[in-house]
């Protein structure tokens, strides 16, 4: 029993230096935070131009298909590190199946270009 504790003292210690830390960091910012801030800081908007609209407006359609395609694409970059790191373990399955993977994403980003998604008129 005592063998094991100790092998959890580590994570013990990392956890207690964490929270310590975690609770000094969040100290210090209460006691050194700005108390009054100027009203630029604490507008609305706070992008450089005032509100010319509703804020309920309907966004264009291209912003969410930018987002997808970001989506798409950060996918294909999570799969493809483990794939890359274990490359000389896998089998020719392996290699060929992620051919076939970033085959089709090939063509998605092919059919995307086609059609002019990622153009921005």
């Amino acid at each position: 029993m005592d063998e094991m504790l100790r092998e959890y003292l580590p994570i013990l210690v990392f956890l207690g230096v964490a929270i310590g830390l975690g609770l000094v960091l969040i100290l210090a910012a209460v006691i050194v935070a700005v108390r009054n801030p100027d009203p630029e800081k604490v507008s609305a908007y706070e992008c450089g131009f005032n509100a010319f609209d509703d804020a309920r407006m309907k966004f264009d359609v291209r912003f969410y298909l930018v987002a997808i395609l970001f989506i798409i694409f950060d996918l294909e970059i999570a799969f493809l590190f483990p794939w890359a790191v274990a490359f000389k373990d896998i089998s020719m399955a392996g290699f060929w199946s992620m051919m076939v993977f970033l085959g089709i994403l090939t063509a998605g980003f092919a059919y995307e270009w086609k059609k002019g998604a990622l153009e921005w008129q």
